[in-house]
């Protein structure tokens, strides 16, 4: 696999903005971001404990919302998980556990969200369902798209790109979004799909493998980069 390609799938390419998550300490230290994924339910519980008793309230067991996020009655919301300042949980949203929800994220109606991490400004507004994923800053996944995150023969996921693969031990591995991705409409990215920052997913796709940055991914065999403005 080319080095660049390699380089474009790292943690350091995919998240540019360490001020934008609470969680950045935790993915900074791996090489790839989807090493984290098994860390983050104790992260939580480490991090959790030194939050600011004037900013959140911790509720049931190791559950700390902000007070200034927005959650709807009808939400639940299972720990370890952080919900983030000036968050919006809205009705019957569904969170599982070891979710952090960053500052000014919206997780929306029938939304579900199982060990993952939300950059600040991401929106998962309309029935998405995010399992063993990593959203990058004010990344946006369409209503209905989703991220699969078991094969369906149960064995360990890959990362493939350029006809050569990664391999990543983990049987649950979703998708990891760059900074400023935009999903399109029911779309499902298969497991190991790994989006480039600012590059945009059509509405009624099915991706798998990497999609390098600041491009658009209109079939698998039609990805195209953007134009520069």
């Amino acid at each position: 696999m080319a080095n660049d390609i390699k380089e474009a799938m790292k943690t350091k390419s995919l998240y540019a903005y360490p001020e934008h998550s609470i969680a950045y300490p935790l993915i900074a230290q791996f090489e790839y971001p989807w090493q984290a994924l098994s860390s983050i339910s104790s992260f939580i519980l480490e991090i959790g404990k030194s939050l600011s008793a004037e900013e959140y309230e911790k509720i049931g067991e190791n559950i700390w919302i902000a007070k200034s996020a927005k959650v709807a009655p009808s939400a639940y919301i299972g720990g370890p998980a952080i919900i983030g300042k000036g968050a919006e949980v809205r009705h019957c949203a569904f969170i599982r556990g070891s979710a952090i929800v960053g500052e000014g994220a919206v997780v929306g109606n029938s939304t579900e969200l199982k060990n993952c991490i939300l950059f600040d400004g991401v929106q998962v507004p309309h029935y998405n369902y995010v399992g063993d994923s990593i959203l990058g800053y004010k990344s946006h996944m369409g209503a209905g798209s989703i991220t699969s995150n078991v094969k369906s023969d149960k064995t360990p996921v890959s990362v493939h790109a350029s006809g050569q693969g990664i391999e990543t031990g983990l049987k649950k591995f979703g998708a990891m979004l760059g900074d400023y991705v935009e999903v399109g409409c029911n779309s499902v990215l298969n497991p190991g799909t790994v989006v480039g920052s600012g590059s945009n997913i059509y509405p009624l796709s099915s991706v798998r493998g990497f999609v390098p940055p600041n491009c658009i991914h209109k079939t698998r065999e039609n990805i195209v980069q953007k134009r520069k403005n």
